[in-house]
């Protein structure tokens, strides 16, 4: 721990149900998102535990006396990590989540929408891959937010994935998540491109021109 209560770590399998649970709690736009769905685990099963699984060498969890409270998770290579999931992850959740597909999508609820993405998962194009070949997620629940953890967070993985190779990472948010895009911005993530659903964002690793450059970890 630090003098102020908390540290930060690598991510490790066995923290699954835990990211699951935060990013459960940070789901709605970064509100909890508890009473929109059935079963408490689909949207970290989505978002959060492969990456403890798959890509825990540039995962980082924060924790306190209280337990595990927020972490940033992604991938090297969003392209591998993605064909891995399809190989490795998706085939048992589909197993356990049924494709709603036949029912009238009218009729689908948040649990419905999170299954069709179990069995019709996005595959991120190109365009973003090739510039920006990493991608992350970072939750925070509320008790570490506003206590500078998520830049610190930021920096400490944008310079492991760039120590691992990378030239670059992407993320995407929705629009109505104002709080989360004014975190990015600020911190010197570029808009690359945006529909109705998410704002996409880019951060060159190789740019050594000022502002794009993460700090060092914890400053």
């Amino acid at each position: 721990m630090t003098s102020t209560g908390f540290a930060i770590r690598p991510v490790r399998p066995a923290d699954s149900d835990s990211v699951c649970r935060v990013c459960l709690l940070t789901g709605d736009n970064g509100r909890d998102a508890t009473d929109l769905y059935a079963d408490p685990a689909l949207l970290g099963q989505i978002y959060a535990a492969p990456y403890a699984h798959f890509a825990a060498e540039c995962g980082f969890v924060v924790e306190d006396d209280l337990g595990l409270g927020g972490y940033i998770l992604g991938a090297v290579d969003t392209a591998e990590f993605e064909t891995q999931l399809e190989r490795s992850w998706w085939p048992a959740l589909r197993q356990r989540y049924a494709d709603p597909s036949p029912k009238p999508r009218q009729t689908w609820t948040a649990d419905d929408l999170r299954a069709w993405q179990i069995h019709h998962p996005y595959r991120t194009p190109e365009r973003l891959t090739v510039a920006y070949p990493a991608h992350l997620h970072i939750d925070l629940e509320a008790r570490f937010q506003g206590l500078g953890i998520g830049r610190r967070l930021m920096d400490l993985w944008l310079e492991t994935v760039r120590a691992l190779g990378s030239n670059g990472a992407h993320l995407g948010v929705p629009p109505a998540n104002a709080r989360a895009l004014r975190f990015y911005r600020t911190y010197g993530w570029r808009e690359v491109e945006a529909n109705h659903r998410t704002v996409w964002l880019g951060f060159s690793l190789t740019d050594q021109s000022g502002g794009e450059t993460p700090a060092q970890p914890g400053r």
